[in-house]
């Protein structure tokens, strides 16, 4: 068994998407607009994997974050130099957290948020 993929609601289409895509760097691969729902729908991947479904839906429920809410907790992406990586997100204006390391595997990560406060991890492969 593998995950298939990872789905996200963002409370505002327009700024979700052109986070995941343009600061981010994910691959469109499909985006539809269900008229039944008044929803989009855009399907997300890095290189060839299809990973994300970006949704929106009129009036959202706000998503309980922090602290420790129930529920998916953060997502997380694996990158082969989190230095680069934090410092390109900080260049495109994102807030990010400090570079930790992870005490049982030594490796590095850190945190930042999407628009909607969806906590994102980025962890040394």
């Amino acid at each position: 068994m593998k995950i298939h993929h990872i789905a996200i609601i963002g409370s505002n289409y327009e700024i979700s998407k052109k986070f995941y895509t343009e600061t981010l760097g994910l691959k469109v691969v499909r985006e539809v607009y269900r008229e039944e729902r008044q929803s989009y729908k855009l399907d997300l991947a890095i290189g060839d994997h299809y990973v994300i479904e970006l949704f929106s839906f009129p009036n959202p429920p706000a998503r309980p974050s922090r602290p420790e809410a129930c529920g998916l907790r953060h997502l997380a992406f694996s990158v082969e130099n989190v230095t680069e990586k934090r410092n390109e997100l900080i260049g495109k204006g994102l807030s990010c957290e400090e570079i930790r390391i992870d005490e049982f595997t030594g490796k590095e990560f850190f945190f930042t948020q999407d628009p909607d406060q969806l906590p994102l991890e980025f962890y040394e492969m």
